[in-house]
């Protein structure tokens, strides 16, 4: 099993804009297409402006299947437009980590 966590730092103050936008025009389509989300956080102490989120997969393999079935919609594309318009992503940092045999996912 591996977990992709991916963070996002927004601009200063634009945090809600950016959630807004993620919930009304991503998170039906990750969650069709990506399948278990583990969660979706925001950083309250340490670097601030962060969101974050979490999604499971069977293998690398299946991660990257299911992304490509997500770049395929075209409501994938309206997403990636509006963000790119709102513009408050600063940076994105995505991590796959590997379970290891003792974990409890």
């Amino acid at each position: 099993m591996i977990v992709e966590l991916r963070t996002y730092t927004v601009k200063p103050l634009r945090t809600a804009e950016f959630l807004a936008l993620y919930e009304r025009a991503a998170l039906s389509l990750q969650k069709k297409y990506l399948g278990q989300l583990i969660g979706f956080y925001v950083s309250e102490v340490g670097p601030l402006n962060q969101v974050v989120h979490l999604w499971r997969f069977d293998s690398l393999a299946e991660r990257e299947r299911r992304r490509q079935q997500m770049e395929e919609d075209p409501g994938w594309a309206l997403y990636r437009d509006a963000l790119r318009e709102l513009d408050v992503i600063v940076q994105q940092e995505t991590k796959l980590l590997k379970s290891v045999a003792f974990s409890p996912l």
